[in-house]
């Protein structure tokens, strides 16, 4: 099944890079003046080890596992996936900047499936954003931020400030979605993530300590 997998990932990629996404746009949402300069996602700034279920689906195939990310230092992450059974998939350690492989499954050990890897979980772990617009709906505050010619939505729920969902956005085009559902700014007990130009739809879900 793995390696169906990688050949369907491999051999589609390019195909699905020719179709543009739609330009992101705003809906029901207008300008407002804000003193903010900087706003975070605080999700996994915590050092407490977050452990997930995970649920990927990949060119209509599903892959399950358990994830575990740590923060190890004020920049970087650990980022281990096992299977259900729980051999070792993936061990990795990333930042903002630098990414180090520890082991990958000799069946994932594809430049093209560690680039997706290295690439998402670098915007999910993302911690710091500086402001440059900023927007509000009936039901969230928005701010735009612009890093490496890279813009991103951020969607902060106004009755407990939550963070809801991000959007990555490169050359006015979605990139990638992604939405958590939290009780706390510093853990999501949900996680979802969808690439709008891939088949790669990714969701992690809270697994408790009685679990």
């Amino acid at each position: 099944m793995r390696r169906f997998l990688l050949l369907s990932f491999l051999y589609s990629s390019f195909l699905l890079l020719m179709f543009s996404c739609k330009t992101y746009q705003l809906t029901d949402a207008k300008p407002i003046s804000n003193s903010e300069k900087e706003v975070e996602n605080l999700y996994f700034s915590s050092n407490e080890d977050y452990v997930y279920k995970c649920q990927m689906e990949v060119y209509g195939n599903d892959i399950s596992g358990i994830l575990i990310i740590k923060k190890i230092s004020e920049t970087t992450h650990r980022v281990v996936m096992t299977s259900d059974f729980g051999n070792k998939m993936i061990d990795f350690e990333i930042s903002e900047n630098d990414f180090k492989l520890n082991y990958v499954l000799e069946d994932l050990n594809k430049k093209m499936v560690i680039n997706f890897l290295k690439n998402d979980f670098q915007e999910l772990l993302r911690q710091k954003y500086p402001v440059a617009e900023s927007f509000e709906n009936e039901n969230s505050n928005i701010f735009r931020s612009e890093l490496n010619r890279k813009n991103y939505y951020l969607y902060f729920n106004k009755e407990n400030s939550l963070l809801t969902q991000i959007v990555y956005t490169r050359n006015r085009k979605e990139k990638i979605n992604f939405s958590f559902e939290a009780k706390k700014p510093t853990f999501a007990e949900t996680i979802h993530l969808k690439h709008k130009d891939f088949k790669i739809d990714i969701k992690l879900f809270q697994i408790t300590e009685t679990e």
